[in-house]
């Protein structure tokens, strides 16, 4: 296990803080305004979130109020419903907890670039701070209010343990290729944000709640479909996220390494839709690992298996995001994997299915339609079963295009965690290659990697998967 010591954190936190922070313009910070305000998107919480501790220190540096703005837009993609509830639960602990440092939240309904050039024009900012995404939509929006605003704008990378522009200045190959600068770089960064204090310059005024807007939010989602999950299992917001955390390391983070990869078998974190949200830091999980004694607690083994899964692998996901703008396009894989696909693009399906038979679960093999139901039904699928389920898809439609488009509305829909880097990376590199290598021939996969089902029934009980979700 790598070892972390507190004394590291004696290098200066101001060299460190400084890594997190891209200044997006070069404009001067005016004279004379009404506060500093922090756009909240991608990092929900207040507990380790150093977008706030730079919101904040700039805000009491100027002696301004700050403010925190969250922008609801949900006609964009095709997120359900369920999850826009889950976001909004938690958003209203985030409220709560603002307002006892007496911080204002504000929620804005529409869309992001409108919503935010209007609050600008209104409360002439001194400061603006978004939290990074390596997602196309949330780095143009950036970029376009960076221009318009009259005062600096930067970003700062909350949600990654290393700053995805620190960890690596290009597009990594694959995980080997990333995973000895993260491993070099985890000690340094694993400090903590520091905690939002209470605000000693109070906003003027006030400022309506979610509740308030509760009529005009249900207008907003009138037209956003439910996908039928239940995901009550996950309860939303900061404090559920802590105890899903602590409920992993005290019952499953040990033997974590050998039966994460097994879906009958209760061995994953399911701290994911956590992260996704942005409901809990990962750095905040590892810190909490690395002071777990290892003669009770998980091996070397267990606390290395998650740090490659929540570290390498979803930094990984955002390098490629921000340095590949085709993430969740063809066109993103590697060369070799376009190539083969494309040779075989015209082979002969033994199966083929629409995507309304996809969704409805309607395919020969039940250990796909297996995979299928526990999206449907439970809003995740294992993380094992993810992978089949995808490759699967491949092989089953007329086209990869046609596969691509069916997984990613499968994926973003019902998945709790769909629209993340994560679930783009990991379609691709089902189905197209990316961070692998050739494998042997074969037909339709060419020579990207395939899996079978007599390969889910030598790793575990593929058919007490098929009877749990039958």
């Amino acid at each position: 296990m790598m070892s972390y010591d507190k004394s590291m954190q004696k290098q200066t936190d101001r060299h460190i803080l400084k890594d997190r922070i891209r200044r997006l313009n070069n404009k001067p910070t005016p004279d004379a305004s009404s506060c500093v305000l922090y756009i909240m998107s991608r990092d929900m919480r207040l507990h380790d979130n150093f977008a706030l501790q730079v919101a904040q220190e700039q805000a009491l540096r100027l002696e301004v109020p700050l403010a925190v703005a969250f922008v609801l837009y949900p006609r964009s993609g095709t997120r359900a419903r369920e999850h826009y509830r889950f976001m909004l639960d938690g958003l209203k602990e985030v409220e709560a907890g603002l307002a006892a440092k007496d911080v204002p939240f504000m929620l804005m309904l529409g869309k992001g670039e409108e919503r935010i050039k209007g609050l600008l024009h209104h409360l002439k900012p001194q400061s603006l701070v978004f939290d990074f995404s390596p997602l196309r939509g949330p780095r143009k929006l950036h970029q376009v209010i960076a221009e318009h605003a009259s005062c600096p704008v930067v970003e700062v990378d909350t949600h990654n343990v290393v700053p995805v522009w620190k960890a690596s200045d290009h597009q990594e190959i694959a995980a080997r290729t990333l995973r000895p600068k993260i491993n070099r770089l985890v000690p340094d960064y694993l400090e903590e944000a520091r905690p939002l204090s209470k605000h000693p310059h109070a906003w003027p005024g006030t400022v309506k709640t979610i509740d308030d807007l509760s009529d005009m939010i249900e207008r907003q989602l009138a037209d956003v479909p439910d996908n039928g999950s239940d995901i009550s299992r996950f309860k939303s917001g900061e404090k559920a996220a802590r105890k899903a955390m602590d409920d992993f390391l005290q019952h499953r983070l040990k033997g974590y390494a050998s039966q994460r990869n097994d879906p009958t078998q209760d061995g994953q974190s399911e701290l994911n839709p956590y992260f996704h949200y942005g409901q809990l830091s990962v750095a905040t999980v590892v810190r909490e690992i690395k002071q777990l004694d290892g003669r009770s607690g998980p091996s070397a083994e267990d606390a290395d298996a998650f740090i490659e899964e929540a570290v390498v692998r979803k930094e990984l996901s955002d390098n490629f995001c921000l340095y590949n703008d085709s993430y969740d396009k063809l066109s993103g894989a590697p060369e070799w994997a376009r190539n083969t696909l494309d040779k075989h693009k015209t082979d002969a399906r033994d199966f083929t299915y629409s995507r309304a038979q996809f969704e409805a679960a309607e395919t020969h093999d039940e250990a796909w339609n297996a995979a299928q139901r526990q999206l449907v039904r439970s809003g995740k699928i294992h993380g094992y079963m993810r992978m089949y389920w995808a490759k699967k898809v491949l092989e089953w439609s007329n086209t990869p295009q046609g596969a691509l488009e069916t997984l990613l509305y499968l994926n973003d829909f019902y998945h709790i965690d769909g629209g993340d880097p994560n679930g783009y990376v990991g379609i691709l590199w089902s189905i197209a290659g990316l961070h692998d290598r050739p494998w042997q021939e074969r037909p339709v996969y060419g020579t990207v990697r395939s899996m079978v089902y007599n390969g889910l029934k030598r790793k575990f009980d593929i058919e007490a998967y098929i009877r749990e979700w039958s």
